[in-house]
């Protein structure tokens, strides 16, 4: 337990100094509103020193000395005044710090997220990511905005206050200085307590969030096989941690505010016992007994709001410190220093002795070499988890090998740079993709310069012109996120379509035309045979029926490959992938 709190009190400091990096940018500003606040606090305390002096020339019933009270009661005016305008600017800036400090973390956030290796994506849950960069750090701007708006003016008010009741009467300052080190006591209680509290709920937050997108983006799945009450039991149980954190947290972060009022309390009440036996002594006035009055409303009040800030900062530190973790995350190795750019790319792919597995101790891919030359059609057929689309991820370099080496044109693409290596690729997959915007801008994904012209023609060559046509507004429809307003069909020709318009020197099709009726992928396998002329090709197929055509047909299990050849040798040759033919074909 002592080692737990420890580690959760590291955390928190080293979180601290993580935020700060960030504010240090900003230092200046930080600077103005440093100074914005002690003005604002030097005008507010000065106010009950003119109170008073007007309450001291109010001496009794036709004893008010009207001249000085009026002139008094200006300067109070233009105090007040200029104190509003101070506290505005510097609550304008504090809210520029705050949200451009968020704003840097935010994009360094998505940026870093973009850079995480697919191995960490694939074993995450989204929903989670996405809490961490839009929740948490919502949730730490708001305690930071109150840490800004109210940590500055309260410490300088406490300080300021205590200077000015000092040059009043030095012994009634004792007083309060005793007493203070209650609320002390009180904001340590509550802070220790509060992190882990919130930490956690941050924590049980991420989870809610992925479960409700992992069940929104597939519903149809959830309530085709009756999933509905064991998703619920699973919100209900994640609802009933992040509800009991909550309360948790809550519980002690309110015991803030009446404890800080009994502090607030006492040091009232030592005041007003110690100032009315001033008067009555004739040491003190009935005007600076007023004045100390109020300032010991001012001194307790910033204990309130800091205890408040306290609690709030450590909420928003728990935040911050699950964003920070997303952050120290590694990223994809660096470019090699000689990386090169592939230019004019022949499509020569050589894999030799590759190795790799997912896991290290379950292996999956085994002394893999393969040799392609410029313009193939190669077909990878065998059964699910041979390691088909491995190889894909493998080529496309989303995974580095283990060991043996893989090259395009002789470069190793372990020293080429990953943006000519994956532009020289155009890759349609099973697995649809599409953005929220226009059919158009979805096309030209790859190609956003491409013209109208042009994006027409690609849809034109992968048969999706005629229902693009049809929509209400054409190229310029709307589709919403992931083309829910489409069907499976006509979303994989739109995917077919943004590869015909960037045409790259190598394709990858990984089961894509697994969606499109028979009719129309026998006109989609003629705009390919054209697409792949003269280029090299990788074909991911479980219907065999697509790559009669290919010239080398590789028949991997267990990643390893078994059989290789073209079509009719193979079936000649009556081995696997002659059963996998006959199996498919056996109804026939």
């Amino acid at each position: 337990m002592a080692g737990k709190k420890t580690l959760d009190k590291n955390t928190s400091i080293k979180t601290l100094k993580q935020v700060l990096g960030y504010i240090k940018r900003y230092r200046l500003a930080v600077a103005v509103s440093i100074l914005l606040a002690t003005i604002t606090v030097a005008l507010t305390l000065y106010v009950p020193v003119l109170i008073g002096q007007a309450v001291d020339h109010i001496l009794g019933p036709g004893q008010v000395d009207y001249e000085s009270l009026i002139r008094i009661l200006t300067r109070i005016g233009i105090v007040v005044l200029l104190t509003a305008a101070a506290q505005w600017l510097m609550n304008h800036i504090n809210n520029v710090i705050t949200y451009r400090v968020v704003k840097d973390i935010r994009t360094r956030a998505f940026n870093h997220l973009e850079q995480l290796p697919l191995s960490y994506l694939d074993s995450h849950p989204t929903g989670d990511l996405v809490s961490r960069i839009i929740a948490d750090i919502d949730q730490f701007s708001e305690g930071l905005l109150m840490g800004f708006t109210q940590l500055f003016t309260g410490v300088m008010t406490i300080a300021g206050t205590l200077l000015f009741m000092l040059s009043i009467n030095p012994l009634i300052t004792l007083v309060v200085v005793v007493i203070t080190p209650v609320s002390f006591l009180v904001a340590s209680f509550i802070a220790k307590r509060t992190f882990a509290m919130f930490k956690k709920q941050s924590e049980a937050r991420g989870e809610l969030t992925s479960l409700i997108d992992e069940n929104l983006g597939n519903l149809k799945v959830v309530q085709a096989f009756g999933h509905q009450e064991e998703a619920e039991k699973q919100l209900a149980e994640i609802n009933r941690r992040l509800a009991d954190c909550s309360l948790r947290a809550t519980f002690f972060s309110s015991i803030t505010n009446p404890a800080t009022r009994f502090v607030n309390g006492l040091v009232y009440a030592g005041v007003g016992t110690a100032g009315a036996y001033g008067v009555i002594r004739g040491f003190l006035t009935v005007g600076q007994l007023s004045s100390f009055l109020n300032y010991a409303n001012q001194y307790t009040k910033p204990f309130n709001e800091i205890s408040g800030v306290v609690t709030e900062l450590q909420n928003a530190l728990a935040s911050a410190s699950r964003v920070f973790r997303l952050m120290e995350e590694p990223a994809i190795p660096e470019e090699a220093p000689d990386a090169c750019a592939l230019h004019e790319v022949e499509g020569q792919v050589a894999l030799e002795h590759v190795n790799f597995s997912y896991v290290p101790d379950v292996k999956l891919i085994e002394n893999f070499s393969l040799n392609v030359k410029p313009g193939q059609r190669i077909a990878l057929v065998g059964p699910t988890g041979c390691g088909k689309t491995t190889v894909i991820n493998l080529l496309m370099r989303f995974y580095d090998v283990d060991s043996g080496s893989i090259s395009i044109d002789g470069h190793d693409i372990r020293n080429v740079t990953r943006k000519s290596l994956r532009t020289s690729y155009g890759m349609v997959l099973q697995e649809t993709w599409l953005k929220s915007g226009t059919i158009r801008e979805n096309i030209a994904y790859g190609r956003p310069e491409a013209s109208l012209e042009e994006v027409v023609q690609a849809a034109k060559e992968a048969h999706a012109h005629s229902f693009i046509k049809r929509m209400p507004n054409g190229y310029d429809t709307v589709i919403t996120e992931d083309g829910g307003n489409l069907s499976q069909g006509q979303k994989q020709l739109l995917c077919i379509a943004r590869v015909m318009l960037c045409l790259p020197p190598m394709l990858i099709l990984d089961e894509a035309t697994s969606s499109i009726d028979t009719r129309t992928e026998i006109r989609i396998q003629k705009a390919f045979a054209k697409m792949m002329e003269g280029r090299t090709s990788f074909i991911v197929a479980h219907r065999l029926s697509t790559i009669r055509e290919a010239d080398v047909i590789l028949v991997m299990k267990d990643g390893h490959i078994i059989e290789q050849g073209t079509h009719e040798s193979l079936l000649e040759k009556g081995g696997f992938y002659s059963e996998l033919y006959n199996s498919q074909f056996a109804a026939g």
